[in-house]
C-alpha cells in the first residue's frame, strides 16, 4: 500500500479543507479518490494520501492547512485492509473488537482495543475493513488477524 499519512491538529480558527476535503466528524472517515481522513480526537485528524508514501506528504498537508500543526506519520503505522463480503467482515469484526455493528458501519472509524493493542479500525466501505496500528505492533496485529481468520474457516 502506497499511502502517505500526516496528522493534522487545529491550533485556532476555522477547520481547513485540505485538498478540498471536508474533515471527518467524530467516529467517521472520509474517503476520496486520492485523499481521505478520519477523526482521531477533538481537533485532530489523520490525513491519508494515496500514492504519497515516498513524498513529503506532511508538507503537502501543511500547505493545504496553514495555521495547523501537521506531523508526518507515514512510517509510524501498519495498515491492513481486509476486503470481502460484508457478512464475512461482520463476523471478523465481532471476533476482533468489542464494538456494536453500528460503530463500524460503512463510513465509520474508531479507536479501540484489539487483543492487547490500541488500534484504529475503519469501515471504508461495505466490503473493506481497515485495521491500523503502531508499526511496532505489526507482528501482533498480523497474528491476531490470521488467527481470527483461521477460526472463521
Amino acid at each position: 500500500m502506497d499511502l502517505g499519512l500526516a496528522s493534522l491538529a487545529l491550533r485556532s480558527g476555522d477547520r481547513p479543507t485540505p485538498f478540498g476535503m471536508t474533515l471527518a466528524e467524530p467516529g467517521t472517515c472520509v474517503a476520496g479518490e486520492a485523499t481521505g481522513c478520519f477523526w482521531m480526537a477533538p481537533g485532530q485528524w489523520m490525513i491519508e494520501g494515496q500514492g504519497k508514501a515516498a513524498t513529503d506528504f506532511a508538507a503537502e498537508v501543511l500547505a493545504q492547512a496553514p495555521g495547523c500543526s501537521v506531523t508526518e506519520q507515514t512510517d509510524g503505522w501498519v495498515i491492513v485492509d481486509i476486503d470481502g463480503p460484508a457478512e464475512a467482515l461482520e463476523r471478523m469484526r465481532e471476533r476482533l473488537v468489542n464494538l456494536p455493528a453500528a460503530a463500524l458501519a460503512p463510513g465509520k472509524a474508531t479507536r479501540t482495543l484489539m487483543h492487547h493493542m490500541t488500534i484504529f479500525i475503519l469501515r471504508r466501505s461495505e466490503g473493506t475493513l481497515t485495521v491500523m496500528g503502531m508499526r511496532s505492533y505489526a507482528g501482533s496485529i498480523w497474528h491476531a488477524l490470521a488467527v481470527t481468520a483461521a477460526r472463521l474457516g
